[in-house]
């Protein structure tokens, strides 16, 4: 450790440990501060407990964190960074580890110069995970001393006490969330590994290890990738084809903010651009990635003037130059500013500046020393410029049909009275004579009706100008009314819940595998802001005499068998497996399907954007051997299905 460092070390004491406000409402309104009390604000106190080690990490005092989950879903995350602080913190008279975990916005991250960069007001994390735990316990190692505290649901339940000797530094906490505030405290390892793994791409060198110590759920990963982001886009990447084989990587530094950025082009007709400010995940982007943006644009239009491949007037556009694009951006900087609470988009100018000449400066000369690069990178950009050209034209022949015809569209749609997106609901269905039944059972002040037949395009394997002229999803496209690609808006939108009904067979997956990927791929803010839905239809049908109910699954349909039969073992009660929609008649479809006070709907949401671009390129890209092991992988999980 350098010198600069062990002065650091020395002045991070308990002076450091600013107080704003106390901790109070937390347990009454727990969703103000972590969001959600379903599995996602679950999983959330694991993150704010991490993410006070990672910051210890970015200040140059730790190199491994490990975060377990213990029998009877209790996490343990420890890490070797300083320790918390135990002195006593001036303005409460209380130890700075109390106040820290029983007082929201107190921590080192308030200027108290603890830190030069975190990820936010963590100190809030600190106080709501004790709050929001049945109880915690807090252990921390000073180089001499053994130090712990237990609270319980936000209260002190053991002082401060001295525990043993060591010559070790770090902090350990255990918790066990609170069942009285959570929907569910059954923690997932796929949630927290994919997380975890995410903040080890970004620290390069940082070793996190997760391990699952629960009976039958035993499984351990170390996450450790020297190459930081570089080892990022090429995980990305494991199952597309790159353009070029080494990852392009360029930083940079003013002052005190630092920029990396790491791309790679694939031969995929999709981008993936992931921006970070201190470790946080800017899903909605901002300064950073705008200037990113900007200067990559202009170095390969730059590039492309220089040496006479762009001629004329010709000019790439920013799209143009991203098709295929793989990018990891993380910048580092000391007064984040983030709009909006949930901390999505980088406002600060200064940084947007920074980016723009690292990446004008930097990747206009990796250009000038890899020129066979350079031109693949070029070509491929010429090539989405004229397959944009060619998806204009087929986007406006495509207008001037539904102008001419109005909404008489090739898939038939029945549409609603009501006007009002909001209250508004489209049924995709598959086949006609499912479509039958269903415009036949809707209520049609509400619900539009759109049937879907024959083979729909993988739009995983297809440019935008092919989806425009593809007799399958234009309908689609027209009926909902908010374009495609850039050019999607959603305030045009025609309806605010999008449910796509086919039949429980392999068809019928496929049918909503491939609408799915192409929500994705081309209208991706309809899944972001939970407009799309899968319908459940029952898949059993029991009779007895003339009453008739039905069952969305085995246990359900044990259960209401047992309960026709009233007690009576000599009782007919006959059971059929619904084999399609289009065997329902509309009475039925209505109450089983579309009634909104019986029907079942599962809403389709991206939990982990990397996770879903994984999986709809391994399920719907162009490569044979990933698509069988994720089968062979994942078989087990498979419903009974007749096929």
């Amino acid at each position: 450790m350098d010198t600069e460092h062990i002065k650091a070390a020395a002045e991070y004491d308990a002076s450091q440990i600013q107080v704003l406000e106390g901790l109070e409402a937390v347990r009454k309104r727990p969703g103000m501060y972590i969001g959600t009390t379903s599995a996602k604000g679950l999983h959330h106190l694991v993150y704010e407990i991490v993410d006070n080690a990672i910051d210890e990490a970015l200040a140059g005092f730790c190199d491994e964190i490990s975060v377990a989950i213990e029998e009877g879903d209790i996490v343990c995350v420890t890490d070797n960074g300083r320790g918390i602080p135990v002195g006593i913190q001036e303005q409460t008279g209380k130890p700075a580890l109390e106040v820290v975990y029983t007082i929201l916005h107190a921590g080192g991250k308030f200027g108290g110069g603890g830190y030069k960069v975190a990820g936010g007001l963590h100190g809030v994390g600190a106080s709501v995970v004790n709050a929001l735990s049945e109880w915690l316990v807090a252990e921390v190692c000073d180089g001499e001393t053994v130090w712990q505290m237990k609270f319980s649901r936000g209260r002190v339940t053991q002082s401060l006490a001295e525990i043993g000797k060591t010559d070790k530094r770090g902090t350990k906490i255990r918790f066990k969330p609170d069942p009285e505030i959570f929907e569910e405290t059954v923690f997932s390892f796929e949630t927290l590994y994919n997380r975890l793994r995410e903040q080890a791409f970004l620290n390069a060198g940082l070793k996190i290890t997760l391990e699952d110590r629960r009976q039958g759920k035993e499984e351990k990963k170390i996450l450790l990738y020297k190459g930081g982001i570089r080892s990022f886009v090429e995980e990305i990447n494991k199952n597309k084809t790159p353009l070029h084989d080494n990852v392009i990587y360029i930083c940079g530094e003013k002052g005190d903010s630092t920029a990396e950025i790491a791309m790679q082009y694939t031969d995929s007709y999709n981008e993936v651009i992931l921006s970070f400010a201190n470790n946080i995940n800017t899903t909605e982007g901002g300064m950073h990635e705008t200037g990113f943006k900007t200067a990559l644009t202009r170095v390969i239009n730059d590039y492309g003037k220089k040496y006479n491949i762009l001629k004329g007037e010709d000019k790439l556009s920013g799209e143009d130059a991203r098709e295929g694009l793989t990018a990891i951006i993380s910048v580092k900087l000391v007064e984040a500013q983030f709009e909006g609470q949930t901390k999505t988009k980088l406002g600060n100018s200064e940084i947007r500046t920074l980016v723009d000449s690292i990446v004008s400066e930097k990747l206009g000369a990796y250009f000038e020393e890899n020129p066979s690069q350079a031109k693949t990178i070029l070509d491929k950009a010429m090539l989405a410029s004229r397959a944009r050209e060619a998806a204009k034209k087929a986007r406006d022949l495509t207008r001037r049909k539904s102008a001419l015809e109005g909404f008489t569209l090739p898939g038939k749609l029945t549409d609603c009275y009501e006007r009002d997106p909001s209250l508004t609901e489209i049924y995709i269905v598959e086949g006609d004579s499912a479509g039958g039944s269903a415009i036949g059972g809707r209520n049609s002040r509400f619900q539009a009706i759109l049937p879907l037949w024959g083979k729909m395009l993988n739009v995983e394997k297809a440019r935008a100008d092919k989806v425009y002229g593809n007799d399958k999803l234009t309908p689609v496209i027209t009926a909902l009314g908010a374009g495609i690609g850039s050019e999607f808006d959603i305030e045009k939108l025609r309806y605010h819940k999008i449910i796509i009904m086919a039949d429980a067979d392999v068809d019928g997956a496929h049918i909503r595998t491939l609408l799915l990927t192409f929500f994705f791929r081309f209208m991706r803010p309809l899944i972001e802001k939970g407009y799309v839905y899968i319908a459940q239809p029952p898949l059993f049908k029991i009779t007895r005499g003339k009453v008739t109910r039905y069952a969305f699954d085995e246990n359900e349909r044990d259960r209401i068998a047992l309960e026709m039969k009233g007690g009576d073992p000599s009782a007919k009660i006959e059971i059929s497996r619904n084999k399609g929609l289009g065997e329902m008649d509309p009475h039925e479809l209505w109450e089983t399907t579309m009634n909104p006070e019986t029907r079942i709907l599962k809403r389709v949401e991206i939990a982990d954007a990397i996770a879903a671009d994984e999986i709809f390129t391994v399920l719907m890209g162009e490569k044979v051997e990933p698509r069988r092991e994720f089968i062979e992988k994942n078989a087990e999980y498979a419903v009974d299905i007749d096929v």
